[in-house]
């Protein structure tokens, strides 16, 4: 058995290309589902792979693609043995349990595990001693499982796990292909059936079944489509807005198509609005087109998710400080197209719904030249962007709001990094910077430390446990008074200072009254032996009310 530490990246990115030349060919899926099979047979050391998908009243599973299962098995266990999701009187079967709950299910013995034994028989005779069943989905929905078996007892751990839901993934959207073609064939079909356009729809046909088989990618598409239709086409990636194609002069607001794939709009192809509405046909040739253009951004992903998987790693690797992490990260990051020997900013993202924002960060980056990387560190998202990146920060909030994330994220940059050691502080301090702007309300801005005052000063520093030393030793006089009577001298003094001195605005944020706040100041300077109305006290004071907001934001 080949463990996956030992497994290496090359066969793998091949067998993912040979599995994407399959999806693009008009492979039946049987014959995809036994190649996805077989990869993982081969590249894990696994002696038998199956895939079972649901059949239509989703009751049970069928194998519907193997390799090294005899045919006979897979007769007898559909025919005779079907794996029932919801048997009357008798247990679940693992594929059952992996399919209705959405985990994989692991057998490490199939003998020393009782609650085997009414599929023992089954085992012995094909000759297994061990399992799992990692479930696939399309477009968010179970379909089957991924069952894999080896005759000695085996404990599958969590990085072939991992690699094995990475397969069972590219199950999932030789599915889903599947559908589309199935979708596209049923629209082909009414087109040429249209009795009053008949030589039209084969037109309409031909183009887009050539784009289809050739893979000619959106553009092809949007070419296509521009011919049939004669005017400007524009494809646009959705949630981001980024043009994927465009034909002719750029479509911005036009009518719109919206390409579907499973329950996810991915994209929108545009064309000018005309005086009268579209004919029939032409009103079909975009619904062609939109489900061509399906399948052409599958396509596409299938290729970018490996690619997307090591850029994360990549990112996570070299900004989170790993000592292991940081010696490989240069030589992995050339791999994907960066020079780290050049300087690059860190783009922080903090707050807001992580997938969506994540989704819009790859579309920058796949445009960028030089290249750029997206990745995410547990709920932020995070760009490697060559040198000075102010104004793809600037970009990055805009399309952000645009696709309605609002306020609660906030977007920061850093300076550009000369070195590898300096990846992580400036993660660290670009996530603290962000922060700050959403605790300040700023967050309709992308923040630097420049643009943070004292706060950005501060976030050089560090020490966080210093920043706290100062900000308690300062403060101890009031927060010693404020414990003990449970007053508020700490909270008017930060709206004081947050207010510009301004004792209305001040009682007004506090719902208090201005004499109210004016007591409380002169408590407060009393306590602590100074005076607000002096410009070093005041000075001394903000940084102190700062600190602890710097160091909340610094630990990370």
């Amino acid at each position: 058995m080949q463990t996956t530490g030992a497994v290496q990246l090359r066969p793998w990115l091949e067998a993912i290309a040979a599995i994407a030349t399959a999806l693009n060919r008009p492979a039946s899926l049987p014959e995809v589902l036994d190649l996805l099979s077989a990869t993982a047979s081969r590249l894990l050391g696994y002696d038998f792979c199956a895939v079972l998908l649901v059949d239509e009243p989703r009751s049970k599973l069928v194998i519907t693609g193997a390799h090294g299962l005899s045919p006979r098995y897979i007769e007898q266990v559909n025919a005779d043995h079907p794996v029932v999701l919801e048997p009357d009187d008798e247990p679940r079967a693992p594929s059952s349990r992996a399919f209705l709950t959405g985990t994989s299910v692991q057998v490490p013995d199939t003998v020393a595990d009782a609650t085997f034994l009414p599929w023992g028989g089954v085992a012995r005779q094909q000759g297994y001693r061990s399992m799992i069943s990692v479930p696939v989905f399309s477009a968010g929905i179970p379909v089957g499982t991924l069952n894999c078996y080896t005759r000695m007892p085996h404990e599958f751990g969590p990085d072939e796990q991992e690699l094995l839901s990475l397969l069972a993934d590219q199950a999932g959207v030789a599915i889903e292909t599947a559908r589309l073609r199935e979708r596209e064939a049923a629209t082909i079909a009414s087109l040429t059936t249209a009795n009053t356009a008949l030589r039209r729809g084969e037109e309409v046909h031909g183009q887009f079944t050539r784009v289809a088989l050739r893979g000619g990618g959106v553009a092809g598409v949007a070419a296509a489509l521009s011919e049939l239709l004669g005017t400007a086409v524009t494809v646009l990636e959705e949630p981001s807005g980024v043009p994927l194609a465009a034909v002719g002069d750029p479509v911005e607001d036009g009518q719109a198509t919206l390409v579907v794939l499973g329950n996810e709009t991915v994209a929108r192809i545009v064309v000018p609005r005309t005086a009268s509405p579209l004919a029939a046909l032409d009103v079909r040739a975009l619904e062609h087109a939109a489900t061509v253009c399906a399948l052409e951004v599958l396509r596409a992903r299938t290729a970018h998710e490996v690619e997307w998987r090591l850029s994360g790693e990549v990112v996570s690797d070299l900004l989170a400080g790993s000592a292991a992490g940081l010696v490989t990260a240069a030589e992995r990051a050339g791999r994907l197209g960066l020079d780290l020997t050049k300087p690059y900013a860190v783009i922080v993202v903090n707050g807001g719904p992580s997938a969506r924002i994540l989704s819009v960060a790859r579309s920058l980056a796949a445009a960028a030249q030089p290249r750029a990387l997206a990745g995410a560190i547990g709920d932020d998202v995070v760009l490697l962007w060559p040198a000075d990146a102010g104004s793809q920060a600037e970009r990055l909030l805009t399309q952000l709001r645009r696709i309605g994330v609002g306020p609660e994220a906030a977007v920061a940059v850093s300076p550009p990094c000369q070195a590898l050691a300096d990846y992580p502080s400036a993660y660290r301090r670009g996530r603290g910077a962000a922060t700050i702007a959403r605790l300040r309300g700023t967050a309709d801005a992308v923040a630097s430390f420049g643009s943070l005052g004292v706060h950005g000063l501060l976030l050089q520093l560090q020490d966080v446990a210093e920043l706290r030393r100062f900000a308690a030793e300062t403060l101890a006089p009031i927060r010693t008074y404020d414990a003990a009577r449970g007053t508020a001298l700490e909270q008017t003094l930060r709206a004081y200072v947050s207010h510009d001195l301004n004792t209305a605005a001040t009682a007004a944020a506090l719902f208090v009254h201005p004499n109210t706040v004016n007591l409380r100041l002169r408590k407060a300077e009393q306590l602590l032996g100074v005076s607000t109305s002096q410009v070093r006290v005041l000075a001394e004071l903000q940084v102190a009310l700062s600190a602890d907001d710097v160091a909340d934001a610094l630990a990370v």
